[in-house]
């Protein structure tokens, strides 16, 4: 097999067989028959063949476009001739094949390794002025290089065109360093067999020579202004002495005004016409910048900026420069210039410089106006005689584009600040497309999938798109709405940059088959408002959350690779807030779907009260906001509101502990006071069983408790640091109750006070968190006055009042949870209500039985009689023979029918199990059985024991 050996820039480079394959022969085949790209071809190769289908390309065809009227003396061809003479000299002998197009692909020059090849090959791989674009060639390296955007390796069967089958190349586009623009595409052709990895360094040190050269002739242009310059100054200079350099204006300066007139100056030489502007330095001072256009001897054009301070001028001439550096020579490996080094800095003795302004940079459709933020004066109205000094000295272009990276700069900043503003995954997408519009594109659209939007990490992030922010100069433009499932095609630039996680250019879409051919209709209205795309990939942490599509219109300028880097570095910050603000909304998703599912999932049976309830989470944290509707023994009814400090997992997890905790206290009957009690010291010891908690994780909460008879219409409160409920009254008087504040829960050793109220039949007691009435941008005193408002109207119903409530008091953007209950009383009537006072002997509980059974009767409950009959025997036999003091019956005919037996004793009553030859111990063991259930709650002075008994047969 024969190898040789080729040099370039001194070392040696083999080249022979490529030992990566054979190329995609049956893919290319199948593909061609109709069918889908298989998954082993290259993502540029697939994108391109899909293109061409699109295009409606035959790989039969042999003939391309021809021009005649290509430039041959064009910067990119003044530029390349040398380095292509060397490659030339570097390949001798071997049948390589070197070209240079065009940014429009159509080829300028070609060089042979082998001179018989010029003869041999036909005349489209020989003759300059043959067109390479990929619309009419098909996948090639040229074509491909100036679609992609960057190098590109095509191989055999990889090419669309039967005619290329046989061959390999590596292209690379070459781009002008000022701008950034693509100017041509270097490309080395060669058989497939000569295949070698090396190749892509040395196409690459050549692409870079060619840069070097086109940087070189643009700094040799501003050398010839500045000696241009400075011959006319000379000249001018005879018997009016008064130019000075940039030190002696900028004496006693401080640096931002060195830069302050720095920037001035370029915009001002960006303006690209005789003009003036006055700047105001901080010292108070005021200088004048003067724009004159020059022109150098061979015929460049250009502009000085000078400054001019107001005073007398100084007495002495203008002195030349000692030296003005010559075009530096561009060796086979030189040094990477700094991006800052693309003009040549030229220092006068006296201090007056030529531009340096940074490198890679490219319009913004804005230069052509002066951007300037001082007002415009006539040149005409500058007094001559005044001390000035060079500033800048150079082409309008040169210093349009350092104006454009300036700008990228400030929106980067700008970015930082802006994007990200909230834990809000629609919100953040917004922000991205508010910073972009109008600085970088005229239109934005973003698309997310819909598991994104939810918290979650979308399965099929390619397939699952909706739209989700369009945002524009303009509402017209016609895209798809917000809410729109989108399906992109293979070839769209949107699919191909999520499949390959780079940005995707298309300069000009009116030639963007893939974008053209999804929808034709659609893209073909979007044309007239749009003209040039960038598709960015939204990609976080590994995870692809969607597509940011940026569309140039109203500016003329179409997008280029510095516009792609700035969409993709704004889209790369932006998709880390995004991420940030899904995997919130997940964590936010969890913690409210705790926090919901520990709250009560209805209301139970009970008729002491009607109740409506809300709870509405806050905007950014869900909290750890409760609420109760507690069913207690006599018809009572407990209801209760609270609320734990903080937000967040842990905070709804100690909620529904602390519910737990309160739901068992309140049914044990303890009182109000008793209960905050039980639930202070709780709260106090989960704080100390944690044993990695700080200060910033001290467990606390604010409760409030009330307790409704509907059999006296009294009402009993306690409150741990919670704000008070509002009592409606029947005619409509609202009022908050003064209820002793008492401690937060957890601060222990402080006690808590009930007091009681009376609650006629149709009232209504409101209860609610601090998230209603607390908002920092509020007073709570007006916010009580507006809650007395919308309270004030009776015979509401109680779900009516939440949502009046909720409406016209609550915050617009809660920052914090708000939990609601509205409780309207009722009342048990008098005639389902019987009561017997006794005296503490025996001899009575015979009576007892007899009224009951009467009364039982009067009812219509004689199938619960032996029940009731048997449990009150034995609950009054108790009293009297354990209790102590007078004797208290009461029966309660409600949804069951209730027995208390009440005394003046503490004694409790204990259940157990007698054994079979104890003579008693089996009264409460029978009340138990007969009983639905059974207990014992205390009074001020004695305790009630009571039992209830169903009446499902009834």
């Amino acid at each position: 097999m024969r190898r040789s050996v080729v040099r370039f820039g001194g070392a040696a480079t083999p080249t022979g067989r490529a030992t990566g394959g054979t190329g995609p022969v049956l893919s290319r085949e199948r593909f061609l028959e109709g069918g889908p790209v298989d998954a082993g071809v290259r993502a540029p190769i697939s994108h391109s063949w899909q293109r061409c289908r699109s295009l409606g390309l035959s790989p039969d065809r042999s003939d391309l476009p021809f021009r005649e009227d290509f430039d041959t003396e064009a910067r990119i061809v003044r530029a390349a001739v040398p380095v292509l003479d060397r490659l030339q000299y570097t390949f001798a002998g071997t049948p390589m094949n070197i070209c240079v197009a065009d940014a429009s692909g159509t080829v300028l020059l070609r060089r042979f390794g082998e001179a018989s090849m010029a003869g041999s090959l036909p005349a489209i791989q020989r003759l300059p002025g043959f067109v390479f674009a990929e619309r009419f060639a098909g996948t090639n390296g040229i074509g491909l290089a100036l679609a992609e955007r960057q190098l590109i390796r095509v191989y055999g069967a990889e090419h669309f065109a039967e005619r290329a089958q046989q061959s390999a190349c590596r292209a690379l586009p070459v781009r002008d360093p000022l701008s950034g623009r693509i100017e041509g595409v270097l490309c080395l052709g060669y058989p497939r067999s000569l295949d070698d990895p090396a190749l892509a360094t040395v196409i690459r040190k050549a692409a870079r020579a060619i840069e070097r050269r086109l940087l070189g002739h643009s700094s040799a242009r501003e050398r010839a202004l500045l000696r241009a310059y400075l011959e006319t100054e000379a000249e001018a200079a005879v018997g009016r002495h008064h130019t000075v350099g940039l030190d002696e204006l900028a004496l006693g300066q401080r640096p931002d005004d060195r830069a302050l007139l720095l920037e001035k100056a370029t915009e001002l030489l960006s303006c690209a016409q005789r003009a003036a502007v006055h700047v105001r330095l901080s010292d108070g001072r005021r200088v004048t910048l003067l724009s004159r256009p020059m022109t150098s001897a061979d015929g460049v054009e250009g502009l000085a900026v000078e400054a001019v301070l107001p005073g007398p001028a100084p007495r002495h001439p203008l002195i030349t420069p000692r030296q003005i550096d010559a075009l530096p020579a561009f060796p086979d490996e030189p040094a990477e210039p700094a991006a800052a080094d693309r003009a040549v800095r030229v220092v006068l003795p006296s201090g007056a410089a030529a531009l340096a302004a940074p490198a890679r940079v490219a319009t913004d459709g804005e230069a052509g106006g002066s951007g300037l933020g001082v007002p415009r004066v006539p040149a005409e109205d500058v007094t001559a005689p005044s001390p000035r000094g060079l500033l800048l000295v150079g082409e309008p272009e040169v210093a349009r584009h350092a104006l454009a990276a300036r700008r990228r700069l400030e929106l980067l900043s700008e970015a930082s600040t802006r994007i990200g503003t909230t834990l809000d995954v629609r919100r953040t997408a917004r922000e991205l497309a508010e910073t972009a519009v109008p600085r970088l594109a005229d239109h934005v659209t973003i698309d997310l999938p819909e598991a994104v939007l939810r918290g979650e990490e979308s399965a099929d992030p390619h397939g699952d798109l909706r739209r989700t922010v369009v945002h524009g100069i303009r509402d017209d433009c016609p895209f798809h709405p917000v809410g729109k499932q989108v399906d992109y095609g293979p070839t769209t630039p949107q699919l191909r940059c999520l499949l390959g996680g780079e940005a995707v250019l298309e300069p000009d879409l009116r030639v963007a088959a893939g974008w053209l051919a999804h929808d034709p209709e659609h893209t073909a209205e979007l044309l007239t408002h749009v003209h040039s795309l960038i598709a960015v990939p939204l990609v976080a942490r590994g995870v692809v959350l969607g597509v940011a599509a940026f569309y140039r219109g109203r500016d003329p300028t179409p997008f280029g690779d510095d516009d792609r880097s700035l969409a993709q570095e704004l889209a790369a910050r932006a998709a880390l807030s995004i991420d940030n603000a899904r995997r919130y909304t997940r964590e936010r998703s969890m913690v409210l779907a705790l926090q919901r599912s520990l709250l009560p999932h209805g209301l139970p049976d009970q008729d002491a009260v009607d109740v409506a309830h809300r709870y509405l989470p806050a905007e950014s944290d869900v909290g750890g906001d409760w609420y109760d509707v507690i069913p207690l023994s006599g018809t009572r009814v407990g209801l209760m509101v609270g609320d734990v400090v903080g937000h967040g997992m842990l905070s709804a997890a100690t909620m529904g502990r602390l519910r737990t905790a309160a739901r068992s206290f309140a049914e044990l009957d303890f009182p109000p006071d008793e209960v905050l009690t039980h639930l202070d010291n709780l709260v106090g010891r989960l704080d100390r069983e944690d044993p990695a908690a700080d200060a910033t994780d001290i467990v606390g909460a604010t409760c409030l408790y009330a307790v409704y008879d509907p059999t006296t219409q009294r009402c009993t409160m306690a409150r741990a640091g919670h704000p008070p409920p509002a009592l409606v009254r029947p005619d409509g008087t609202v009022s908050f109750p003064e209820l002793p504040a008492g401690p937060p829960l957890g601060l222990g050793g402080l006690p808590f006070e009930a007091v009681e109220i009376d609650l006629p039949e149709g009232s209504q007691l409101v209860l609610y968190t601090d998230g209603l009435i607390e908002d920092r941008d509020r007073d709570v005193d007006r916010v009580l006055d507006r809650l007395r408002e919308a309270l004030a109207v009776p015979e509401r119903e109680p779900e009516e009042t939440c949502q009046v409530v909720l409406n016209s008091v609550a915050p617009a953007h809660p920052r914090d949870d708000i939990a609601l209950l509205v409780a309207r009383t009722r009342a048990l009537a008098p005639d389902r209500i019987a009561t017997w006072d006794l005296r503490p002997d025996p001899a009575l509980v015979g009576e007892v039985r007899a009224r009951a059974l009467r009364q039982l009767a009067d009812w219509g409950l004689d199938e619960a009689a032996f029940a009731a009959e048997l449990m009150l025997s034995e609950l009054v036999t108790n009293a009297i023979r354990h209790g102590s003091g007078p004797v208290r019956v009461r029966l309660l005919h409600d949804r069951t029918l209730i027995c208390e037996v009440s005394d003046a004793s503490n004694t409790a009553p204990h259940l157990r199990r007698a054994a079979s030859t104890d003579e008693g111990g089996r009264g409460l063991f029978l009340v138990a059985q007969l009983a639905r259930s059974w207990g014992t709650r205390y009074l001020p002075e004695g305790k009630v024991i009571w039992a209830e008994c169903g009446l499902d047969g009834v």
